[in-house]
């Protein structure tokens, strides 16, 4: 165990020696979180623009165009279906909602269906307008329900339902959607900031080797087991800080409201930070040398954290790129945080943990794998 906490402490050493890779690796992840704050810290009042696609001529389809027309802070247009995809990604519309053939047929039927909303900047528009729009086809929906599919019934359903006159008064509710996609989007940048802060940390085998001294360590007490080992703890200790550091910023800072027990943040950033120092272990024992360490880095960090939705929502991806985030860990991480933001708890999670222990423990097996057979002073050049 002293030989562990000896290697521990020259880790910490190499790590820190260097004031500017320290600010780094603690600094970065503030940096994620005002990046965060610019990008979704504006004003709840903004206006949205919203196209509209109708490709039915019926009274329910009109009518619930009317009521889309008539929510507040939302200014609706008629657009065309191929001009959807262009005007959304430019930004002159905040939204699209596209209502199908079959929709009345849907209606009439109980179930609501052939409505689509398309949007860049995923929940923080559509969520605002599914929260209105759920609620009046969930209505239409009751209509077709009670009427049994009889379409007179439903016709007289309907005309009452839309001539009726409500009393609404509006009350102001604090909206905690702001604050869910600030903590996705800051977790999405510190996932990428504490792989390559456990990448950095593990390069130090690789100096090792390199300079030789590696090798001479092996030819004392000190064997390679607890040469990686004290690397790993090394590794976790940093990542724990840089998770501490950006929680309590988050938190206490910021005052971002994370939607979930901090505890449970905590524990499954943690849970990450076991796959970043894994995968880590398994680009040294691949490399050849330090070049090829950060080449590696630079291949596999930044693509895979691109891919998993770290930096803009996954839903705005073709289906081919969606596939393919399922089979990275960030994707699981993010989709972890999000169920645990809407109210699930660990035991509702369990396949979540599991893939991610799953992913921690690919990459230690194939790092150790590597590390066994290339402990000779001849196949590290």
């Amino acid at each position: 165990m002293k030989d562990v906490l000896w290697l521990m402490k020259n880790f910490f050493k190499i790590m820190f020696k260097n004031k500017r890779r320290t600010l780094i690796t603690t600094g970065l992840p503030i940096l994620g979180i005002l990046f965060s704050v610019l990008i979704y810290g504006g004003g709840n009042t903004a206006e949205l623009n919203v196209g509209l696609i109708n490709k039915e001529n019926t009274p329910v389809a009109k009518g619930t165009v009317s009521f889309i027309r008539d929510l507040d802070h939302v200014n609706v247009k008629n657009v065309k279906a191929s001009e959807v995809e262009q005007a959304v990604s430019e930004g002159d519309l905040d939204a699209a909602i596209t209502i199908g053939d079959g929709f009345t047929e849907s209606v009439k039927a109980g179930h609501p269906d052939h409505v689509a909303i398309t949007s860049l900047k995923g929940r923080a528009v559509t969520g605002f307008v599914k929260a209105y729009l759920n609620q009046y086809l969930d209505s239409l929906g009751t209509l077709g329900k009670a009427s049994h599919g009889d379409n007179d019934t439903f016709d007289n359903l309907y005309s009452n339902f839309s001539g009726s006159d409500f009393d609404v008064k509006p009350v102001s509710l604090k909206d905690n959607t702001k604050n869910s996609y600030m903590t996705y989007q800051t977790i999405g940048f510190l996932m990428m900031f504490m792989m390559f802060a456990a990448i950095n940390l593990s390069g130090a085998i690789s100096l090792e080797k390199e300079q030789r001294t590696y090798f001479r360590m092996l030819s004392a007490p000190i064997s390679a087991r607890k040469f990686v080992l004290s690397n790993v703890l090394a590794n976790l200790i940093i990542m724990i800080g840089q998770i501490v550091v950006t929680l309590f910023f988050m938190v206490a800072v910021f005052r971002i409201s994370l939607n979930m027990p901090l505890w449970e943040m905590f524990s499954t950033m943690v849970l990450f930070a076991l796959v970043a120092v894994g995968l880590s272990l398994a680009i040294i024992a691949f490399s050849t040398s330090n070049g090829t360490t950060n080449a590696l880095q630079n291949l596999i960090v930044t693509p895979t954290c691109l891919l998993s939705g770290c930096f803009f929502p996954i839903s705005v991806m073709p289906d081919t790129l969606k596939h393919i985030a399922h089979f990275l860990p960030q994707t699981w991480l993010l989709d972890t945080i999000q169920k645990l933001q809407q109210g699930q708890s660990f035991g509702g999670i369990y396949l979540n943990i599991l893939i991610l222990l799953a992913f921690a423990s690919v990459f230690f097996l194939l790092a150790v794998f590597k590390f066994s057979r290339n402990d000779s002073v001849q196949t590290y050049l």
